[in-house]
């Protein structure tokens, strides 16, 4: 009991780019337009924010490409991405992380994230024995990574060179989770929003949140069918 409640509060990251139109989910565009697929970029964006309020932490973290806006929440700090591949940018988000408490980084793609799907996996009665965790997407990629000892030189090891936004990419992460003989805490199984069907897939799955009513303040989308290929990230 008393190693549970001398466990430090996680950091939970979260790498994302500003929602401007052109720059985020351009994979949406058609059957949206660059304008409303920033917007739901935003709204998702928000939604994973807000959630991840709600979850108990020691330090919340925005990496952001670009610059942030009223949808930021309080309580939030932001740095900057690094250049390079999303590989690069994933690891040296954790070397912002402290390695003396775990870390969990997550994309602005799952709008229908709850707490409650963090909350308990990373509470200090379950963190005892585990070394990773691993949110896996349906498309083959992941949504989050989250190590109970963050260094710069693991997330490197873990994550460069890992090719990304393709149907592989999760299991070339669990093989190099596994490399490095870590006991792994799987995470629930999540859709990225992608595409079009997946924005209708998950906005019925959180009908309550911002991402929902963005969608639905759309209408009714105009070319189902146009979904292009998904990414894993971004």
């Amino acid at each position: 009991m008393r190693s549970v409640l001398a466990a430090p509060p996680p950091t939970l990251l979260v790498i994302a780019k500003e929602p401007v139109p052109g720059r985020v989910k351009t994979r949406l565009t058609p059957p949206y337009t660059p304008e409303q697929a920033a917007a739901l970029a935003e709204a998702a964006l928000a939604d994973t924010l807000g959630t991840l309020s709600q979850v108990p932490a020691g330090r919340r973290l925005l990496v952001l490409d670009g610059t942030p806006g009223g949808w930021l929440p309080p309580g939030w700090e932001v740095a900057p991405q690094t250049g390079g591949g999303l590989d690069e940018r994933l690891a040296a988000a954790f070397a912002l992380a402290s390695p003396d408490a775990p870390a969990l980084l997550v994309g602005m793609d799952t709008p229908q994230l709850t707490g409650r799907m963090l909350a308990e996996p990373l509470s200090g009665a379950r963190r005892a024995g585990v070394d990773a965790w691993y949110g896996p997407a349906v498309d083959g990629g992941f949504w989050a990574l989250g190590l109970a000892r963050p260094t710069a030189g693991l997330a490197r090891q873990l994550l460069l060179g890992v090719p990304m936004s393709t149907a592989g990419t999760g299991a070339a992460l669990l093989e190099r989770l596994a490399a490095a003989d870590l006991t792994v805490c799987q995470l629930p199984s999540l859709a990225d929003v992608d595409t079009a069907t997946e924005v209708d897939r998950v906005a019925e799955l959180a009908p309550d949140g911002r991402f929902a009513a963005c969608r639905r303040a759309i209408g009714p989308h105009l070319a189902a069918g146009l979904d292009s290929p998904s990414e894993v990230a971004g």
